[in-house]
């Protein structure tokens, strides 16, 4: 009987760890902060644990022990001051016990002073925007699992809805704090392996941060409904050592570089149109589909749209300025010129519309400016 009992008790301890590497659990994940949060986790989990057993223990005990059928009577008493001061004292220090160490944890979590790094997280429908600040590289960072996937035309992939086309990539063992805001609705990003859960709203900036142990990609997604999208707006971080990260912002730095020279430039429809596609299918075809059908009357049809073809004007001006009160958000600050001069040539000679139109990159930085 002894031994049965040791066996349970060994079996209750594996089980923390087996409950995590089966998914059951909060993950230990690969930062210091989460690191302690998975140990106050799972030292409150086994203190209630051990609360329970005792209290039902104990219930369970009286019942059986001392049931009407064994002819127990029960006693009468109308107080028991020891009795109360002790069951008040020790739920104190039981509180007392789990408060310290969890007001310490919280504290860790939200100093975010001496960062190495600083990246702002912008929340968008239904994208992410990654800009690290000082070092003059942003990008949008958009779900890649195909439609055909999701529609059910294709088997589904191994990160299905958790793949992007942009990954967010940290050095590891650098302090790096995340800015974080929204454009348009609430949304939040939740990385489980880092520990960061931080909404992101409109007009107000939060702070989080975050210190990676170990390289390794590490999968998340918004945590906030925000939309019909809301699904389809996964996260994903790359934390690869310090000198590999170097070489990865240099190239970004010089790409950038690349793309603002390319403004001035003279562009080939076919150039463009190729760009174009490219873009419109990361950004704008959850709203407006993959052929431009649309899903009216919230985001309308780009193919065959009268307004859209006679006027080249008004489109620049949705495209760069958006629509107030709709869900058409501007793109003057989330697409760069060269990126925007392409999506709408694109759309003006896809799908049927063939205006025949070249909307150079050097135009709409002159109407980005005004």
């Amino acid at each position: 009987m002894r031994s049965r009992w040791w066996l349970m008790a060994i079996s209750l301890a594996a089980s923390g760890s087996q409950a995590q590497s089966n998914g059951w659990n909060m993950p230990v994940g690969v930062t210091d902060v989460s690191s302690d949060i998975y140990g106050l986790h799972m030292t409150i989990f086994w203190i209630c644990v051990v609360i329970g057993v005792l209290v039902f223990g104990a219930m369970f005990y009286s019942l059986f022990r001392y049931r009407h059928s064994k002819g127990a009577k029960a006693a009468h008493f109308h107080e028991h001051t020891s009795v109360e001061v002790l069951w008040t004292a020790i739920p104190i220090l039981i509180l007392v016990g789990m408060a310290v160490p969890a007001t310490a944890t919280l504290k860790n979590m939200y100093d975010s002073s001496d960062a190495e790094l600083d990246v702002m997280i912008t929340g968008q429908q239904w994208r992410w925007r990654y800009e690290y600040l000082g070092e003059d590289v942003a990008f949008n960072s958009n779900m890649s699992t195909p439609r055909t996937q999701i529609s059910g035309e294709e088997t589904r992939g191994e990160h299905y809805l958790l793949e992007v086309d942009e990954p967010l990539v940290l050095p590891i063992n650098r302090k790096v704090r995340f800015l974080m805001t929204s454009d348009d609705v609430i949304h939040s990003w939740w990385v489980p392996d880092l520990a960061v859960k931080q909404d992101t709203i409109p007009g107000f900036i939060n702070e989080n941060w975050v210190k990676i142990n170990e390289p390794g990609i590490y999968r998340g997604q918004c945590a906030e409904l925000c939309g019909i999208d809301h699904g389809f707006m996964p996260v994903v971080v790359h934390a690869v050592e310090e000198d590999e990260f170097e070489s990865w912002l240099a190239e970004r730095k010089e790409a950038a570089e690349q793309e603002a020279m390319g403004v001035d430039r003279e562009w080939e429809m076919d150039e463009l149109v190729e760009r174009g596609e490219s873009v419109y299918q990361s950004i704008c075809s959850s709203c407006h589909q993959a052929e431009g059908q649309g899903s009216p009357p919230a985001f309308p049809a780009l193919a065959n749209n009268e307004q859209l073809i006679n006027d080249v004007d008004w489109h620049l001006d949705k495209v760069i300025n958006g629509v107030s009160g709709a869900a058409m958000p501007a793109f003057r600050s989330t697409l760069n010129p060269v990126e925007l001069a392409a999506v709408v040539t694109y759309s003006r000679n896809a799908w049927g519309n063939d205006t025949g139109d070249v909307v150079q990159p050097s135009e709409v930085a002159e109407l980005i400016a005004q």
